[in-house]
């Protein structure tokens, strides 16, 4: 059994920063690809941004350059630093990992979210 927790929401004014962290854990083998969605009420959820094992991070028009993903990979943990935040970033932000698991001698992976930290951007 896997899972992912979200910590790090919450309230804050507009161009203020928040930074969400989350953690895989459980029976893990090895963590590829971990990102960040966030869906807003009344909205589908949306891409926010991804990053490999290696590093390489890929990011929805709407967060370059005022977000940075980053991960530590000894902890299974993703960051996302949000700064510059306005209203229309307020939404619950759901983490996102494809953890491989070990099952006998056969690794599967597992597509695993979070149940969603809020992000609330108001004066």
């Amino acid at each position: 059994q896997v899972d992912v927790v979200e910590s790090g929401g919450g309230l804050v004014q507009p161009g203020g920063s928040l930074r969400l962290s989350c953690a895989a854990s459980g029976n893990i083998f090895t963590v590829n690809d971990m990102g960040w969605y966030r869906q807003a009420p009344g909205k589908q959820r949306e891409l926010v941004a991804t990053i490999t094992s290696g590093g390489s991070a890929n990011y929805a028009d709407s967060a370059k350059g005022r977000f940075t993903i980053s991960r530590d990979n000894a902890k299974n943990t993703v960051f996302l630093q949000m700064n510059s935040l306005k209203p229309d970033d307020s939404a619950v932000y759901y983490c996102n990992a494809d953890i491989g698991v070990l099952s006998g001698d056969l690794l599967r992976f597992l597509e695993v979210w979070g149940q969603g930290t809020m992000v609330t951007v108001s004066s």
